[in-house]
């Protein structure tokens, strides 16, 4: 269900994946923000992006979980370009009914609170996959590939740019260490 968000105040957006390396709108202020009550996952098959119907790839989506959190990067867009940024938003995360467009209350690394708009996965959709083996989800990435590239490539660069940010997360930082293992003993 699409939110119904006021384009004429200051738009926040929740990126915790590809939006961290590759937001695609203009950006006035970018802050470390924390959510809670979600995780990241990669609970995601993706047909589009990072896999095909056929070979399907997985992508990282906001998993509802009580005792989790996740952080990632609060972006303030652009003042005057919030309209054009939210259809581009959609356009990009909406391809498929599988992530719901959320308004959610982040804690930014500096104290301060607010609203942003965020893309959480649907778990009724038949592309959620959550609770995957890692070791399952290393294979599937090491080899799929979509309309925007190799599942490697999204996998490395939002494992790379959180560690840039000191942002850890285990569960990225093993499947890369483990897709990087898989690929050089493809290539050997």
């Amino acid at each position: 269900m699409l939110q119904d968000i006021d384009v004429s105040q200051p738009l926040w957006v929740f990126g915790y994946g590809s939006l961290i390396w590759h937001p695609g709108f203009p950006v006035e202020e970018q802050a470390v923000a924390r959510l809670t009550g979600f995780h990241r996952a990669f609970c995601m098959s993706s047909i589009h992006h990072r896999g095909t119907e056929e070979s399907p790839g997985l992508v990282l989506a906001l998993d509802k979980s009580d005792m989790a959190h996740c952080d990632g990067l609060a972006f303030r867009v652009m003042p005057g370009q919030e309209a054009e940024t939210l259809a581009a938003l959609r356009e990009r995360e909406l391809v498929s009914s599988a992530y719901i467009e959320e308004i959610v209350t982040l804690r930014l690394r500096d104290g301060r609170s607010l609203r942003a708009l965020t893309y959480v996965i649907e778990p009724g959709h038949v592309q959620y996959c959550g609770g995957m083996p890692l070791e399952e989800q290393a294979q599937i990435i090491a080899r799929a590939v979509g309309g925007r590239g190799p599942n490697t490539e999204y996998l490395f660069n939002t494992a790379d740019h959180l560690a840039d940010l000191g942002l850890a997360d285990d569960d990225l930082d093993w499947l890369a260490a483990r897709v990087r293992a898989l690929t050089a003993s493809d290539r050997t």
